[in-house]
């Protein structure tokens, strides 16, 4: 299974944030910290933020935090969520259309293995995969 940037994004700012829950960051900080888009980032900040993932706030001391503790997160929510418009094949999309449909046996074996994944992410929250601190800078 792949995901998407959109979802890798995501999940890559959501890590940083958990592991400082307290502390807002900016795109650009999480983006260069990364090497991704900020704007791709922004649009992802967006999506979290729409479904109480993630709080932000504008101007001096502004950025993106988690909305609620990391352990409260599931990580198969996450991937549901940034991933909502992605289907995993043509024929899950809602208007995927297959000539082979009629008679296809992969399509169940899909479908199973995406619910084996996402059932495996449940497990997981975001407290569980949380980037460590980083250790601040020697003077």
């Amino acid at each position: 299974m792949r995901l998407t940037s959109f979802t890798d994004f995501g999940l890559r700012a959501l890590m940083r944030m958990a592991s400082a829950p307290d502390r807002a960051f900016s795109t650009a900080e999480i983006a260069d910290e990364f090497g991704i888009s900020r704007n791709h980032l922004n649009k992802v900040i967006q999506r979290l933020a729409r479904h109480g993932f993630v709080a932000t706030r504008r101007g001096a001391g502004g950025g993106a935090m988690l909305a609620r503790p990391a352990a409260e997160i599931g990580l198969g929510d996450l991937v549901r969520l940034l991933e909502q418009d992605q289907a995993l094949v043509e024929c899950f999309a809602p208007d995927g259309a297959c000539c082979v449909t009629p008679v296809c046996r992969l399509k169940g074996k899909l479908f199973a293995a995406e619910a084996a994944f996402l059932a495996e992410l449940d497990r997981s929250t975001l407290a569980d995969v949380a980037l460590p601190t980083p250790a601040p800078a020697a003077a």
